[in-house]
């Protein structure tokens, strides 16, 4: 179980009207102007918005892949460690934090990519 950083890319590429910004050791990624997300390449982990709930239940269960990143605006981030997770979770994490940085006709217009 693993994810690579490309694959990753080709997730956060398929959806709708996504902006990247560079940073000396990440990539981030907006929405609109919302960030959503980041990318390590060094430490081969990604940061991805989440609502506190999910970000609590993630890190609980399997603490050697997730990690508490920070909270802010009501929302909880994590670190996800692409070495141990698959790539249908991960997707499903990645889709979950776009959406809850696009607007409504951003997420009426694309549903979770399959």
């Amino acid at each position: 179980m693993s994810v690579r950083a490309a694959e990753f890319h080709r997730m956060v590429d398929a959806l709708a009207e996504v902006q990247r910004g560079k940073g000396s050791e990440y990539t981030s990624f907006s929405v609109r102007g919302k960030r959503f997300g980041y990318y390590w390449p060094r430490t081969e982990t990604v940061g991805l918005k989440q609502t506190l709930i999910e970000q609590q239940a993630l890190v609980a269960e399997r603490p050697e892949v997730f990690e508490e990143q920070f909270t802010a605006g009501g929302f909880g981030w994590v670190v996800v460690h692409l070495a141990g997770i698959d790539a249908h979770e991960l997707a499903e994490l990645v889709y979950e934090a776009w959406r809850l940085s696009a607007p409504e006709e951003l997420i009426d217009a694309q549903p979770l990519p399959r």
